[in-house]
């Protein structure tokens, strides 16, 4: 959902991206409407960039957004990406004025924002750090990252009920395997909106920091996760994954061939070399 902010508001939040932007060393690229950043080695920080509409989703933003994550994915020397916006909001939801006027015929027929959820086939993982407003797509957005960090202050939310359709970009099925199906469904039906604190006591996020420490704490697990071994973590991702969509059996089956094939990579000879040796494992990704 898009808001309508004062020139007051929209002024703060202009400024709060530009603190935030000044701490980290961004890269030349060809997008408009995303930063793109190496704040730690091995880590990819994406910034979500449209500060007068508080970061709505709009399909140019998820073009730079799903081109921004191929990117990271196929570079070896990243092992672990950050989605972020600014303080004041990560994503205030999808943009409404690139949607009011569409049909069913032109979204049905063009499969309106399935793009929206490329997100979900980057093989390395995502941290989602969620600052201020994460309502509609900007929540769908966040429940796609692997982990998800809040900053004090965030609210999120489905409100798409208020404007007469339904979350389209995972909301009422990913939402609902999160918090179960009674919370999920109150909160779509409602449109009610829910805290950072109500996230963490219910599982929704991994940890609450102060919105100013927030990307640094992101910053640091994401950089924990790059310098270990990349294919044992892709596994684990695609381990854990995997057994959400499928029953108990298959999915101690699936985790078990993973592991074995990890016995095939040089990391693993490294990895439990290292521990017997007692010093620190050097992974190539091999």
């Amino acid at each position: 959902m898009l808001f309508s902010t004062p020139r007051l508001y929209v002024a703060r939040h202009f400024r709060a991206l530009i603190s935030h932007a000044s701490r980290y060393s961004y890269s030349t690229s060809p997008y408009n409407n995303i930063l793109v950043s190496t704040p730690a080695p091995g880590v990819t920080l994406v910034t979500l960039n449209r500060p007068k509409s508080l970061n709505a989703l709009s399909t140019p933003l998820i073009l730079d957004l799903n081109a921004a994550l191929k990117e990271a994915d196929t570079d070896p020397t990243v092992g672990a990406i950050v989605i972020t916006g600014s303080e004041k909001a990560f994503a205030a939801g999808a943009d409404i004025k690139e949607m009011q006027h569409k049909t069913f015929a032109d979204v049905y027929e063009k499969n309106f924002i399935k793009n929206w959820g490329e997100a979900t086939n980057i093989k390395k993982p995502i941290l989602a750090a969620v600052n201020g407003y994460a309502l509609g797509g900007g929540c769908e957005l966040a429940l796609m990252a692997d982990i998800i960090y809040a900053g004090e202050k965030a609210v999120f939310g489905q409100p798409e009920i208020k404007l007469g359709i339904i979350p389209g970009a995972g909301g009422t099925q990913r939402l609902t395997r999160l918090i179960g199906k009674s919370r999920a469904m109150e909160l779509i039906l409602t449109g009610k909106t829910f805290t950072a604190k109500q996230a963490l006591e219910w599982g929704l996020v991994s940890a609450v920091f102060s919105p100013e420490q927030l990307v640094d704490e992101a910053v640091k697990t994401a950089g924990t996760i790059a310098g270990n071994g990349r294919l044992a973590v892709q596994a684990a991702k695609e381990a854990v994954n995997y057994g959400l969509q499928v029953g108990l059996e298959q999915g101690l089956l699936y985790e078990r061939r993973l592991f074995h094939s990890l016995f095939a990579t040089e990391d693993q000879k490294e990895g439990m070399t290292a521990f017997i040796e007692k010093r620190a494992a050097k992974f190539k990704g091999k």
